[in-house]
């Protein structure tokens, strides 16, 4: 990251690209990865950004693939299309038959790599208007709909709406783990997709260790004991540098879905 440090008028580091200037922290080997941030300069002030307020990052155009992708150097996205499309390959899966919900949307850069695959339909999800409306900037083209919702207190005309698009694919990259999706909304979107989809997922390698506080560990090892997942392709990669330039790393899964999970095993 050192090439793409730009000194500011202060002295101090800065980061400079499509006019967005970014400046990570000072000392950032003291901050946890769920309470990184960065300074952003916005109307000639700089503004404490930090990577969990996707509401604030999404709504400034370009700026989460600026910071994440260019900065930061996030993997998950290319890590995710590429195991997906070994195994539906291997089972002679045509692309173009994935119909995929795509759970923590986001703006949309998950999507574009599902289309890359060659899926046929795609409707993202995210509780989090901003990321709609980012998407709906950024990549119109991407998405068959977009849907803000929370998963977990749907309406029936929702859940009708949801059940309608007869998924057999579900995604979702890098947002398990922190409290932004949580074991009981990955559970609902999980149950949307027919048994024999597809189940493409990130999360914290972390997460799925015995330390694990966000209850992903029980519930993935549940659901294979159970037989409502069972898991074809597994592999842990580098995410992206933390604001240290350190390695983050996670773990893809890509599984076949057997059966709906039962409420008892996100308890």
């Amino acid at each position: 990251m050192a090439n793409r440090r730009l000194p500011d008028e202060n002295g101090g580091p800065s980061m400079k690209h499509n006019e967005l200037r970014i400046r990570l922290p000072d000392d950032p080997e003291r901050i946890d990865q769920d309470s990184e941030y960065c300074l952003v300069q916005l109307d000639g002030s700089w503004q404490k950004i930090r990577f969990h307020d996707y509401h604030r990052i999404f709504a400034i155009p370009g700026l989460y693939e600026q910071l994440f992708h260019d900065i930061l150097d996030c993997r998950s996205p290319d890590v995710v299309g590429k195991l997906l499309k070994e195994q539906i390959q291997r089972d002679n899966v045509v692309a173009s038959s994935l119909r995929v919900l795509d759970l923590g949307a986001g703006n949309g850069l998950v999507g574009e790599q599902l289309r890359t695959v060659g899926a046929g339909t795609l409707v993202g999800v995210d509780i989090i208007p901003e990321a709609r409306d980012a998407a709906l900037r950024d990549r119109p083209e991407v998405y068959d709909a977009y849907h803000v919702a929370d998963l977990t207190a749907l309406s029936e005309q929702d859940s009708r709406t949801l059940a309608g698009y007869g998924f057999n694919t579900l995604s979702c990259v890098a947002a398990l783990g922190y409290g932004d999706i949580p074991p009981a909304a990955f559970r609902a979107a999980y149950n949307l997709v027919s048994d024999g989809g597809w189940i493409a997922f990130t999360i914290k390698d972390r997460f799925l260790g015995d330390e694990d506080t966000s209850g992903f560990a029980r519930l993935i090892k549940r659901c294979q004991e159970a037989g409502v997942l069972e898991v074809r392709s597994s592999e842990r990669y580098r995410h992206r540098l933390n604001i240290c330039g350190e390695p983050l790393y996670y773990v893809a899964l890509v599984g076949v879905k057997h059966a709906d999970i039962p409420a008892e095993l996100v308890r």
